[in-house]
């Protein structure tokens, strides 16, 4: 089979288009899966350039990909909640840049049959990410004001419609077309970043979960309410900034699996939750994915196409 490896750290100049045995299932809760559609993640590029290799390193030749979307074609022998045959979304963690992957069967749900095979793979880390920030971590609650940095970004968009549906008031900051899809996503009130100062516009606020990091995060912290929560899934917020604001702050790392996806998945049956696809790639063109998400500014997921 055809999949994505590179061999050593760096640029995407390391990646690597290959020819690769197909992975035999080795144990016996795992499937075997066609795969059709994955999702692109900052996780990949950092992972890719060595950013997180004391905290996950990885064994080279490595292939990258956390997530994806295709067919069953083969089960282990314990497997008890999937057959040949069915349409899943996979958690895979590794090895989704590829034409085969395996998966084990609790990282696993059923593919909705209103997505399209390119929609089931963008949303599985984004839903993962947004219950985990803003319910596991969060605890967000109906009638509670929440400021989304980044709301129109792959995961900001997840947050802001999974934020919406539970009845909780969503802020969003956005640029650009962003604006205007934060705001159709749901948002009661949509912020642009580069023109806008956020913190003279917002206060009193019960969490904030920040996408984006970088200088912007320190302001944050003055838009909370006492007692607040800031959360970031990119890095640790100031704990010195929190206690002079009388917060609670802390890094995120989501936790991502067949059962934090269930309220998502629901939301989408439901018509409530919509997937944002911002471009489509074909495998063999991870390299230029990547490089397009680094770049930024991009509303909604990148995701790459077996065929």
């Amino acid at each position: 089979m055809k999949a994505i490896q590179y061999k050593d750290y760096g640029s995407s100049d390391v990646i690597e288009w290959v020819e690769v045995t197909i992975p035999a299932i080795r144990n016996k809760k795992d499937v075997l899966i066609r795969v059709q559609a994955l999702g692109v993640n900052p996780i990949d590029i950092k992972i890719r350039m060595g950013l997180m290799k004391e905290v996950r390193p990885v064994e080279m030749p490595f292939t990258p990909g956390g997530e994806a979307s295709g067919i069953i074609v083969a089960v282990g022998d314990e497997v008890s909640g999937f057959k040949v045959g069915d349409e899943v979304i996979a958690l895979t963690k590794t090895n989704a840049y590829a034409e085969y992957v395996t998966a084990n069967e609790n990282f696993l749900v059923l593919k909705p049959q209103l997505l399209s095979f390119v929609e089931a793979a963008s949303i599985g880390v984004n839903i993962g990410t947004a219950q985990s920030v803003l319910f596991t971590a969060g605890k967000l609650e109906k009638g509670q004001r929440v400021l989304i940095q980044g709301g129109a970004g792959a995961a900001g968009a997840a947050m802001v419609q999974m934020a919406k549906a539970i009845g909780a008031y969503v802020i969003a900051t956005a640029s650009g077309n962003g604006l205007q899809l934060a705001k159709s996503l749901g948002a009661d009130e949509v912020i642009d970043y580069k023109l806008q100062d956020v913190t003279a516009l917002v206060k009193d606020v019960d969490l904030v979960a920040d996408t984006a990091g970088g200088e912007a995060q320190q302001k944050l912290f003055q838009v909370l309410k006492p007692g607040g929560t800031l959360l970031s899934i990119v890095v640790p917020p100031s704990k010195e900034l929190a206690e002079k604001h009388q917060v609670k702050a802390s890094f995120v790392a989501s936790d991502i699996s067949a059962k934090t996806l269930e309220n998502g998945i629901e939301l989408i049956r439901s018509g409530t939750f919509k997937p944002i696809v911002s471009k489509i790639f074909k495998l063999r063109e991870a390299a230029l994915a990547q490089d397009l998400l680094t770049a930024g500014g991009l509303n909604g997921k990148v995701v790459l196409t077996v065929n």
